[in-house]
């Protein structure tokens, strides 16, 4: 399958979305059909929708979605990790056949080391008895504890977001690129090539802004734990969803026809679907 690894919706209310600012392209409804309009000259098969609110609800509407779209792929959804009722709510989610993971905002956490809060390394526990993959969100600053977590959890599946947002805009690549290469030495770890653009200048970026962060990523994780995500619609902060798209296939030219499958769907359809 050709697939987006990485996208969002939502139905805007500046409640229940705080995060957005009110007057970005953001505030209003992003749907599967918007979503589907965009994806169609790519003939792109789907996506995986990702969470943008820390709501139970927020996994279950999502499903919901999933229920009505065919292309809407799987759901990594949110559940509360550190709640006592964590084995139920995964339980219960883990029925429906499209909910394929979980994710936390950990880069919103103000303690740089949450990821490793016994509670929240007891919830990451119960991820593997119900078949769930689990998506890392983190600033660089965030990536030291990032990768003492994961060895706790050496046959769980993980994947790390926007390539942990490193610094695109100011070109800095220390010292994220040789803790990129560090995670990337854990074999149950992927990495979503996405999310970079709105690090990067919006107004002005260029395609050789990312080429260094990308050929480090690509050299750490190799091309069979890398897949291709468009953060849609949050990257319409900074460009629309044809640029973020060519900027990886574009950086991808050369490639081996397998090597550019793997990038645009297989490794998705493998750690998500399989």
């Amino acid at each position: 399958m050709h697939l987006d690894a990485h996208q969002h919706f939502w139905r805007y209310d500046p409640i229940q979305y705080p995060w957005i600012p009110a007057d970005s392209v953001l505030a209003q409804d992003w749907l599967p059909g918007n979503l589907a309009y965009v994806q169609t000259p790519f003939k792109l098969d789907g996506s995986i929708a990702v969470q943008a609110r820390q709501l139970l609800a927020e996994s279950d509407w999502l499903l919901g979605l999933a229920d009505a779209d065919d292309r809407v792929k799987g759901v990594v959804g949110w559940v509360d990790l550190q709640s006592e009722r964590v084995d139920e709510d995964l339980a219960r989610l883990s029925r429906h056949p499209k909910f394929v993971g979980v994710r936390h905002v950990v880069q919103d956490e103000p303690d740089d080391r949450f990821l490793l809060r016994p509670e929240f390394l007891r919830g990451v526990s119960r991820l593997k008895e119900f078949g769930l993959t689990y998506d890392i969100l983190v600033y660089p600053k965030q990536l030291p504890a990032a990768m003492e977590f994961v060895t706790h959890f050496p046959e769980q599946p993980f994947v790390l977001d926007h390539i942990a947002k490193p610094h695109i805009r100011d070109g800095i690549l220390s010292p994220w690129d040789a803790q990129i290469r560090q995670l990337a030495a854990f074999p149950n770890v992927l990495c979503k090539l996405s999310g970079m653009v709105t690090e990067a200048d919006h107004l002005h970026w260029k395609r050789d802004d990312f080429r260094r962060f990308l050929d480090i990523v690509v050299d750490a994780f190799g091309t069979q734990r890398i897949m291709w995500g468009s953060d849609w619609p949050v990257c319409l902060l900074a460009g629309r969803y044809e640029e973020v798209y060519r900027l990886i296939d574009d950086f991808t030219a050369g490639w081996s026809p397998v090597d550019r499958q793997f990038l645009f769907g297989g490794n998705c359809a493998s750690f998500y679907l399989s």
